[in-house]
């Protein structure tokens, strides 16, 4: 698992707690296809590239994951 602290962080999902919130990084180190890192509050992390995260961005933005909230 990566040092977290190498990583430049872009968003922390809740931050209303102390329990390791959800977070969203770049790893300017990884390669292309890993640069954009997700944790969960487990400490575990999902790695994808630029492109796949921008595609989850815009199903974001279109409503796609509404009924999930």
């Amino acid at each position: 698992m990566t040092d977290l602290s190498s990583l430049e962080p872009l968003a922390t999902f809740c931050g209303k707690c102390d329990c390791g919130c959800p977070q969203l990084f770049v790893d300017p180190a990884a390669p292309v296809e890993q640069r954009v890192v997700i944790t969960d509050d487990f400490g575990r992390q999902v790695r994808m590239s630029a492109d796949q995260f921008s595609s989850l961005v815009d199903e974001a933005k279109s409503g796609k994951f509404d009924a999930i909230a």
